[in-house]
C-alpha cells in the first residue's frame, strides 16, 4: 500500500513534470512560431521595399548565374531576368537588352570585383531606349552569398539624367555666357572695375589700364591704382564702401585724368550684396561741351527770337509754358508774374481772354478745348484770330516730337493794312500808267515783259493780244522792226532795254515809224534789278521844236538889233546932250549976256536934266555892254568904308531934301575888295538912289557894312512902302510901268523936274536891273528883300 502510493505519487510527479515540460515546449513553440512570422513580414517587407526601392540588386555568382527582381528585366527591356549574365543582351537584333559592347565592360567589372574586391560604377542604356541605368558594383558579403559572388546595385536614374544634362548645359552655357560677359567687360570703351567688401581693387578691364596709363591690370590691381582722385575728402574706396553700407548705387559727376587728359566722368558705384562693389566711369566731357554748347545755343537762340517781331512760345509735354519771348508777352499781354510762375497751356488762354487778346468766342470752354488738342495734332495747325480791337494775329501751333508745343504768333494788323494800300497803290500805279502820255514797259534782266501801260501796244502799233503774252525783247523788237522805217533800228530798241537791265546804265535813242511819226524811247534801270523802257511820241514836238528853233534865231537878232540901236542911239544922244550942257553952261556964265533970276534958274533946271540924263544915256549903254558881255571893268584896290561913306555924302542933298533920315554904320573891319570903282560906286549909287526915291518924307535909311566869312556884305534898307512879289520881279527885270513919269513944275517958286507914280513903281527902272549885272560882273550878288508895308532891304555881298 505504501509502495502503490510512492508509486502513484512518483507517476503523478512524473505526470506533473510531464505536462510542465509539455506546455513549456507548446510555449516555446508559439514563440518560435511568432518568430518565424515575423520574419516572414520582414522579408515580404523587405522585398517589397527591394521591389520600390529607386535601386534593384543584382546578384552574380561565381560561375555567372544571377538572381535579380523581374523587375530588373523591365528596365533593361527584355521578358525575363535570365539565368545567366551573358544572357542579358538581346541576339535576334531586337530592342532591348544591354549593348554586346557594355555587357562585355560590366561581364569584365564583375570578374574583377569576384577576384580583386575592386568596385566599380558605370552607366548603360539599354538598346532602344532612353532609360539611363547606373550600376554599382561590388564583392557580396559571404552572408549574402558566399562563394565570391558580386552584388551590383542597378540605380534608374533617367530622370536624374535629363535633370543633369539640363544642368550641365545651362552650366555651359552660364560659362560660355560668362566668358561672353568677361569679353564684353573686357573690351567695354569705358573703365570698369570690381571691389571686394574692403573696398580693394580685385578686377579691371583694359579700358581701366589705359585710362590709368598701366601696363597690365594685375599691376594696375596690385598696385590699387584709382581712377578718380579724393573728392571732398573721400576716395573711391571710401565711396564704394558707403554704397555698400547702404546698400544703394551712387552717381556722381568728377572730374579726373584720363590718358594724360582732364576729363569729366559720370562714376557709378554699384553694390552687389556681399560679394563686393562694381563700378564704371562714363566720359561725357563730350556730353558736357555739348550741353553747354547747346546751353549757349538755347541762350542765343531765345535772345534771337526776343529780336523777332513774331511772338514765340515753347511749351513742354504737361502743356507747361517754358518759354515765351517779349513780342510774345506783348502780344497776349502777359505781365512779368507769369513768366516767373509759368502758367499752363489753359491757363495761359484765360489770361489772355481776360486781357481781351484772344477771338470772343460763344462757348470759350469748348474753345479752349479745341486748342489744347493741338498737342496731339500730328500736322502744324494755322489760324487766323481777330480781335476786339481790330487786331489780327496769325497763329501757328506747331507738335513737337517730344509731346511739347511751339506756338508762333505774328501781329499782321499792320501787314494788312499795308497789303490794302499796296493793292490801292498797284490799282493807282495801272490807272496812272494807263493815263500817262508816255509809253512804258517794264522789262526782268531775262528781257521778257513784265509790266505796260496802254499807250505803249498804241505807239508801237502792236496787238493787245500779243502784249498779254508777256513778249520777250527778241519776239517783240520783230513785230517793232516791221513798223519802223528802217527795221535794222530796232536793235537800238533792245540795246537800251539790255542796258537798263543787265548794265544798269541809262540810255536812250530815236527812231522814226514807217508812218512817218517819230519815237524817242530811254532806258532806266529800276531798284528792283528790271528795266523800264520809256517811249514818248515826238512828232508835234518835233515840229514844235523847230519853230522854236526858228522864232528863237529871229529873237536872238533881234536881241542883238536891239543891243545895236542903244549903242548908236545912246551915243547919237550923247552928242547933242553936250551941245545942250555946253550952251546952258555958257548962258548961265553970262556969255550971252546978263541973265535974270528966273533965267538963271531955268538953265539950272536945263544942267540938272541934262547931268540925269547922261547917267541915263550911260546906265543904258552899260546895261547893253553887260547883257552882250562886253563890259570892260578896271582892277584896283577899294577901302570899302570910306568908298561907301563917299557914295553917301554925294547924296547928302538929294537926302535933305526928300526930308529923309540916313544912318551910316560899319567900321574899317569891312576890309578892302579889288574891283571898277566907279561902275562900283554907280551900282551902290543906284541901290541907294532906289531906296531913296522910294521911301516917304519923314522916312529912314539904314545902310549897313560888315564883313562875313564870304566877304563884305552892305544892306541898304528903308522903312518905304515896300513891294509885293510882283513888283520886286519887275523891278530886278527892269521893267517901268506907264505910271511912272517925270513933270515939270515948281517948289518953292523954283522949277523942279519931279518924278511921278507910287513909291514901288518908282524903283522900277534901269538902276537895279543894272546895279545886279555890274555887281555880279564883280563875282558879287544882289538880293532883294520887301513886304508890302514894312519897307525894303538891298543886301549886297561882295567877293
Amino acid at each position: 500500500m505504501i509502495l502503490t502510493q510512492t508509486a502513484l505519487a512518483l507517476i503523478g510527479l512524473l505526470l506533473a513534470a510531464w505536462t510542465v515540460v509539455a506546455v513549456w515546449f507548446v510555449m516555446a513553440a508559439r514563440v518560435r512560431v511568432k518568430k518565424a512570422e515575423s520574419g516572414l513580414r520582414g522579408a515580404r517587407r523587405l522585398a517589397r521595399m527591394v521591389e520600390e526601392s529607386p535601386a534593384i540588386p543584382l546578384l552574380v555568382r561565381a560561375d555567372g548565374r544571377i538572381e535579380a527582381s523581374p523587375k530588373l528585366a523591365k528596365w533593361v527591356g527584355i521578358d525575363a531576368v535570365p539565368q545567366y549574365l551573358s544572357e542579358l543582351s538581346q541576339t535576334d537584333g531586337r530592342d532591348g537588352g544591354i549593348p554586346v559592347v557594355q555587357l562585355g565592360e560590366l561581364t569584365t567589372a564583375v570578374r574583377r570585383a569576384q577576384k580583386t574586391g575592386a568596385p566599380f560604377r558605370m552607366v548603360i542604356t539599354p538598346v532602344g531606349s532612353r532609360r539611363s541605368l547606373s550600376l554599382h558594383g561590388h564583392l557580396a558579403d559571404p552572408q549574402v552569398s558566399p562563394g565570391g559572388a558580386a552584388l551590383v546595385w542597378v540605380f534608374d536614374f533617367s530622370e536624374s539624367e535629363g535633370e543633369l544634362v539640363r544642368l550641365r548645359e545651362e552650366a555651359a552655357r552660364a560659362r560660355s555666357d560668362f566668358g561672353a560677359l568677361v569679353g564684353l567687360i573686357e573690351a567695354a570703351p569705358m573703365p570698369m572695375w570690381f571691389r571686394d567688401r574692403a573696398g580693394r581693387l580685385r578686377l579691371v578691364n583694359r579700358a581701366y589700364v589705359e585710362a590709368v596709363q598701366g601696363e597690365r591690370a594685375e599691376t594696375v590691381v596690385s598696385a590699387g591704382t584709382e581712377l578718380v582722385e579724393p573728392v571732398d575728402g573721400l576716395s573711391a574706396a571710401q565711396v564704394a564702401l558707403q554704397a555698400a553700407d547702404k546698400h544703394l548705387p551712387i552717381e556722381r559727376i568728377v572730374p579726373a585724368t584720363i590718358a594724360g587728359q582732364r576729363r569729366t566722368l559720370r562714376v557709378s558705384d554699384l553694390p552687389l550684396g556681399e560679394e563686393g562693389v562694381a563700378g564704371y566711369a562714363i566720359d561725357i566731357e563730350d556730353m558736357e561741351e555739348l550741353a553747354r554748347s547747346f546751353r549757349a545755343f538755347r541762350e542765343a537762340q531765345r535772345a534771337m527770337l526776343d529780336q523777332l517781331s513774331a511772338g514765340v512760345a515753347q511749351f513742354d509735354a504737361g502743356r507747361q509754358l517754358i518759354f515765351a519771348n517779349q513780342p510774345f508777352q506783348r502780344i497776349f499781354a502777359l505781365k512779368p508774374a507769369a513768366i516767373l510762375d509759368p502758367p499752363p497751356f489753359e491757363r495761359l488762354l484765360d489770361m489772355a481772354r481776360d486781357a481781351g487778346r484772344v477771338p470772343e468766342a460763344r462757348d470759350f470752354p469748348a474753345w479752349r478745348r479745341e486748342k489744347a488738342a493741338w498737342f496731339h495734332r500730328s500736322e502744324a495747325a494755322e489760324e487766323n484770330w481777330t480781335l476786339a480791337d481790330g487786331t489780327h494775329l496769325r497763329v501757328v501751333a506747331q507738335p513737337m516730337p517730344d509731346g511739347g508745343l511751339l506756338l508762333i504768333a505774328e501781329d499782321r494788323t499792320e501787314q494788312l493794312r499795308l497789303s490794302a494800300t499796296r493793292d490801292t497803290l498797284l490799282r493807282t500805279r495801272a490807272a496812272t500808267f494807263d493815263s500817262l502820255f508816255e509809253s512804258l514797259g517794264v522789262f526782268a534782266p531775262d528781257g521778257r515783259m513784265q509790266l505796260w501801260n496802254r499807250r505803249f501796244a498804241q505807239d508801237w502799233g502792236l496787238d493787245a493780244e500779243f502784249v498779254d503774252t508777256h513778249p520777250k525783247i527778241e519776239l517783240l523788237l520783230e513785230r517793232i522792226g516791221a513798223r519802223l522805217k528802217r527795221p535794222a533800228q530796232a536793235r537800238l530798241v533792245g540795246d537800251v532795254v539790255r542796258a537798263a537791265t543787265l548794265d544798269r546804265k541809262q540810255t536812250s535813242g530815236r527812231v522814226t515809224l514807217a508812218d512817218g511819226r517819230t519815237l524817242e524811247f530811254a532806258g532806266v534801270p529800276l531798284p528792283d534789278g528790271n528795266g523800264l523802257l520809256t517811249v514818248l511820241d515826238i512828232t508835234d514836238s518835233q515840229k514844235a521844236e523847230t519853230a522854236l528853233r526858228e522864232r528863237n534865231a529871229a529873237l536872238v537878232e533881234a536881241d542883238a538889233v536891239k543891243t545895236r540901236f542903244l549903242a548908236n542911239m545912246s551915243y547919237e544922244f550923247r552928242t547933242p546932250l553936250t551941245s545942250i550942257g555946253g550952251f546952258a553952261e555958257l548962258l548961265d556964265a553970262g556969255i550971252g549976256g546978263e541973265l535974270n533970276e528966273a533965267g538963271r534958274e531955268y538953265v539950272a533946271a536945263i544942267l540938272s536934266s541934262v547931268e540925269r540924263l547922261g547917267e541915263q544915256i550911260e546906265t543904258v549903254l552899260d546895261l547893253s555892254q553887260s547883257e552882250a558881255g562886253l563890259l570892260p571893268l578896271a582892277r584896283e584896290e577899294i577901302e570899302l568904308m570910306p568908298f561907301v561913306t563917299r557914295i553917301v555924302e554925294d547924296r547928302a542933298h538929294k537926302i535933305r531934301e526928300a526930308g529923309l533920315t540916313l544912318d551910316l554904320r560899319g567900321s574899317a573891319a569891312a576890309g578892302r575888295i579889288t574891283g571898277d570903282r566907279r561902275r562900283l560906286a554907280r551900282a551902290i549909287g543906284h541901290v541907294l538912289d532906289n531906296a531913296i526915291i522910294a521911301t516917304q518924307r519923314g522916312g529912314r535909311i539904314l545902310v549897313d557894312l560888315s564883313p562875313t566869312k564870304r566877304g563884305p556884305r552892305i544892306v541898304i534898307s528903308d522903312n518905304g512902302p515896300g513891294m509885293d512879289a510882283a513888283s520886286l520881279a519887275r523891278a530886278l527885270e527892269g521893267l517901268k510901268p506907264a505910271s511912272v513919269g517925270t513933270a515939270v513944275g515948281k517948289a518953292g517958286g523954283k522949277p523942279v523936274e519931279k518924278v511921278v507914280g507910287s513909291a514901288a513903281d518908282r524903283r522900277q527902272g534901269l538902276g537895279l536891273p543894272l546895279a545886279r549885272q555890274l555887281i555880279e560882273a564883280h563875282g558879287g550878288k544882289l538880293e532883294l528883300l520887301s513886304e508890302p508895308g514894312q519897307g525894303t532891304a538891298a543886301i549886297i555881298e561882295l567877293p
